[in-house]
C-alpha cells in the first residue's frame, strides 16, 4: 500500500489532483492518504514530483522490528501478570503460531490472486 513520506512531501497537492477517488488531502502542508478510500491504482506514485509517495515494501524492516518488539513486550507482560517466567515461552509459542497463520493467509491469498490473472 502506498504511504506518504512527510519528510519528502512538499505539500504541492499534485497527488490530490491526480487521485481519481479523492483519497488524498493536504493537511498542514503535507499530503495525507485515506487508506480506506485508496484503490491502490498507483497514480499518486506516478505524479508526485518529489517521490514522497512511497511503496509499503520499504517498511518491511520497520514492520519486522515492530513485530519483534511487540512480541518481547507480550512475553514480559505474560511473565509479569501470570507470575511465571515459563509464561514467556508460552507467549512466544503463541506469537509464533500467530505469525505463522499470517504467513499462511498471505500465501493462500497470493495463490488466489494469481488465479485472477486467468479470468
Amino acid at each position: 500500500m502506498p504511504w506518504i513520506d512527510v519528510e519528502r512531501c512538499s505539500g504541492c497537492g499534485i497527488c490530490v489532483e491526480g487521485c481519481p477517488v479523492n483519497a488524498i488531502s493536504v493537511e498542514n502542508q503535507k499530503a495525507k492518504m485515506n487508506m480506506e478510500e485508496c484503490i491502490r491504482c498507483g497514480t499518486c506514485h506516478s505524479v508526485c514530483p518529489v517521490e514522497a509517495v512511497r511503496h509499503d515494501s520499504e517498511k518491511i524492516p520497520e514492520d519486522i522490528k515492530a513485530n519483534v518488539e511487540m512480541t518481547k513486550k507480550y512475553m514480559q507482560d505474560c511473565a509479569k501478570y501470570l507470575g511465571d517466567d515459563k509464561e514467556k515461552d508460552k507467549c512466544l509459542e503463541r506469537m509464533l503460531k500467530h505469525f505463522n497463520k499470517e504467513r499462511i493467509v498471505a500465501e493462500k491469498t497470493l495463490e488466489q490472486l494469481e488465479k485472477l490473472k486467468d479470468i
